[in-house]
């Protein structure tokens, strides 16, 4: 009773002492600070306070339980839990009183649920000695940063390229969110072929820049290679001729490699438009019908289908002088020394010049045997008779000229090595005989005088 009475003499120095005599046991090291006034922790008869005054020191608890996040916030075992439920003090310094089963614990219920390679990590790798559980570092960065090969040039969010699989997977980046978006076969090219030393700013979107050794023109065309180039493919042009140029490709053209005329600087050098200065070394007239080639040729070919209207000239060509090759008349380039007469290209060796060379007097240039001479109208001989069938050669010698040497008209020029009669009756063969056959007589002709 003595002891009671001294108790209440000294209400504050007493309730130390008493506390000292029924306090269970020390508290852990982290709490030895706290453990001179019990009611840093408890609140005389009332046992609800105690989570509240734990909560009120342990405000980062607190704000987890009311926000619902965390391990606190999400675990329904201890949300609705009093702290003690979990956390016994008095239990020694050295004690532990946040128990934590690694082999159940469901990191699911924290801030970072485990996927991927993460699931098979130990503890330790993220949450070091002496530190809180909640003190683990939540970005990637935190703790790959020796492992992150771009050098804090992509910034902190790594997990918006790689998984959580395999730091080596990369998720498909969105590169429409950038100035370039990949079309084509640029959607298959490795990053590294474009970013080489992990670079990734800073880059120009520039053809030119990529592609400078495949650029087969040397950098003749400039650097606005999507100017020609589909991303779909290098060999693969789009450049329409006809609508970008004032020169639209036709024929043999089309299949021109642009080099062939390009040979300069695409945008200073301005080429002409004349035929001539692309087909002078293939001109074979050497200059001399001047550079309007398109006058006679076309694209379709060099030599196909040459257009030369050879009407509007002195020679015409009719029949079959429209089948014959220019060369086989031209015989020079100039194409202007073609001689007109016919004996200058169809040398005589039937007629052996008896004729002249005048050879469109008889022939056709619709076909060589069709000749057109009508002896009945064009001399002063008609052909009559067994006359209409007998060859010119039997009449016009060799090397007698038709035409300079006058032929007499008289039966006996021709027929004295017929004449049975060797000239005894006169050489007026046509008083007896008529031109149907020698052997028939006149009957008129050859009945006697009275």
């Amino acid at each position: 009773m003595a002891l009671f009475a001294c108790l209440l003499a000294a209400p504050v120095q007493g309730q130390n002492v008493f506390e000292r005599l029924v306090m269970p046991g020390p508290l852990i090291e982290g709490h030895a600070k706290y453990e001179k006034d019990c009611g840093n922790c408890h609140e005389p008869f009332s046992k609800a306070s105690q989570s509240e005054l734990c909560l009120n020191c342990h405000k980062e608890i607190a704000t987890d339980k009311q926000g619902r996040q965390g391990l606190h916030g999400r675990m329904p075992e201890i949300v609705n839990s009093e702290c003690k439920h979990c956390h016994t003090e008095h239990k020694g310094r050295e004690a532990e009183i946040a128990p934590l089963d690694r082999e159940t614990f469901d990191h699911g219920f924290t801030d970072f649920t485990l996927k991927g390679a993460h699931q098979a990590q130990r503890c330790e790798g993220c949450h070091k000695p002496a530190k809180a559980y909640r003190e683990a570092p939540p970005l990637c960065i935190d703790c790959h940063k020796t492992d992150e090969p771009h050098k804090g040039r992509l910034g902190e969010k790594c997990a918006d390229c790689h998984s959580d699989d395999s730091w080596k997977t990369v998720k498909p980046f969105d590169h429409s969110k950038t100035p370039f978006t990949l079309t084509g076969a640029h959607q298959k090219v490795d990053c590294k072929t474009c970013h080489s030393g992990e670079r990734y700013k800073g880059i120009g979107t520039a053809c030119a820049l990529c592609h400078q050794l495949q650029d087969v023109h040397g950098g003749r065309y400039g650097a606005k290679c999507d100017s020609c180039h589909r991303p779909e493919k290098w060999t693969v042009t789009s450049f329409d001729h006809a609508k970008q140029t004032k020169f639209t490709l036709r024929g043999k053209h089309q299949e021109t490699k642009c080099d062939t005329c390009h040979k300069g600087d695409l945008y200073r050098d301005k080429l002409s438009m004349d035929c001539v200065s692309c087909h002078k070394k293939d001109d074979a007239h050497q200059g001399q019908l001047g550079a309007k080639c398109e006058t006679c040729h076309n694209e379709s070919g060099w030599r196909q289908k040459v257009d030369f209207n050879h009407d509007k000239t002195r020679f015409p060509l009719i029949g079959l002088h429209g089948l014959v090759l220019c060369e086989a008349c031209h015989r020079t380039p100039s194409f202007k020394d073609a001689p007109l007469k016919c004996a200058s290209c169809h040398e005589d060796s039937f007629h052996e010049k008896r004729f002249g060379d005048d050879c469109a007097l008889c022939h056709k240039p619709m076909g060589w045997k069709l000749w057109q001479f009508d002896h009945n109208k064009q001399t002063d001989y008609p052909l009559t008779g067994a006359h209409e069938r007998v060859k010119c050669h039997s009449c016009h010698q060799k090397n007698v000229n038709a035409r300079s040497v006058q032929l007499s008209t008289e039966c006996y020029s021709c027929h004295a090595k017929d004449d049975p009669h060797y000239g005894l009756l006169g050489k007026k063969c046509d008083t007896c005989h008529t031109t149907t056959t020698f052997h028939l007589l006149n009957p008129l002709r050859a009945r006697p005088k009275p």
